[in-house]
């Protein structure tokens, strides 16, 4: 995990580096450069990095990331640190609900689909699975902001807190009615892939030859999927839930725009779109992290659903 986050902060910064941005003009402007003095001007260029080799800069960089210290975001004017860490704090909403709804409800409909292989509920969950999985997520979040804010005004069309709304005054059933409608279609764009491949392994499941055995002893098809087919189809279903850490993180990017929610993705897209590299390295670093630990999480978890695969297991 540490090998590959270090890796993503040089891959990182190593494009960042390929850009063709002047980071003074980008912190302070051509107007402002103009007015200065070349002494001026070669301080900041100092303390910027201009010149200076590419392995030097990343190694101040890195330096001052292990203790915390990201640089100063250029849209913000706040520490990268700090505008992360507000970002976050709003993205957990959405992020972590879309994230449990996806992984319990993929694979609740991949077992339904799968215990009833060729049926009409098998069809419509395939079905509804494919549409999903093939349509953008930018879209399916139009569209229930068009639905269900729009003309049914059931949510707000947007922003995670109410509008005008002093930040005391703000409850935790304000912050939750406004993530709600954007989690919702996160945790839809997650569950197909789920679903799909939980559905193949019930089918799998359910074709052995232990099954067989266990209908032969007149066990009914729900103690059947219950008993035998949950623990088979639980560990390939952990190992897709976690590694869809980073697709939540992508879908949450498009979703957050669309719903002009200020979360951890739109500040990303800003951060593109705005030139401001410090804040972009930050975000670049910090979720390929949050992916990578919930990569790690699977692995440990492993061992808690198939005992025979921790150390010694298949000895005892």
């Amino acid at each position: 995990m540490v090998v590959l986050t270090l890796g993503v902060s040089v891959a990182a910064f190593a494009l960042v580096s390929l850009s063709p941005l002047d980071p003074l003009q980008a912190n302070i402007g051509q107007t402002a450069l103009g007015s200065m003095s070349a002494e001026q001007i070669a301080r900041l260029q100092g303390y910027w990095g201009v010149g200076q080799p590419p392995v030097e800069r990343y190694l101040n960089w890195l330096s001052g990331f292990l203790r915390g210290d990201l640089g100063v975001s250029l849209l913000y004017r706040q520490e990268v640190s700090r505008v992360i860490a507000e970002k976050m704090a709003h993205s957990v909403w959405l992020m972590g609900f879309a994230w449990c709804a996806s992984g319990v409800l993929g694979v609740a409909l991949g077992m339904i689909a799968g215990a009833r292989r060729g049926s009409l509920s098998d069809r419509l969950i395939q079905g509804g699975c494919l549409l999903v999985s093939g349509t953008p997520s930018f879209w399916i979040a139009l569209m229930a902001l068009i639905v269900f804010a729009v003309w049914l005004g059931w949510f707000p069309i947007g922003l995670s807190v109410p509008i005008g709304m002093e930040a005391a005054y703000v409850s935790l059933a304000d912050r939750l009615h406004h993530a709600a409608l954007p989690a919702l279609v996160l945790s839809i764009t997650g569950i197909p892939n789920i679903a799909l491949h939980t559905r193949e392994k019930m089918v799998e499941v359910l074709e052995s030859d232990y099954v067989l055995f266990a209908r032969a002893r007149g066990e009914r098809t729900a103690q059947i999927v219950l008993r035998h087919g949950l623990r088979n189809v639980l560990l390939p279903a952990i190992t897709l839930q976690f590694g869809a850490i980073g697709e939540i993180f992508g879908g949450s990017t498009l979703v957050e725009q669309v719903f002009s929610y200020p979360g951890l993705g739109q500040a990303a897209v800003a951060a593109g779109l705005g030139s401001d590299l410090p804040l972009l390295m930050g975000i670049s670093v910090i979720s390929a992290g949050i992916v990578f630990g919930g990569n790690l999480a699977a692995d440990l978890l492993y061992g808690v659903v198939d005992p025979r695969i921790r150390k010694g297991g298949a000895r005892r």
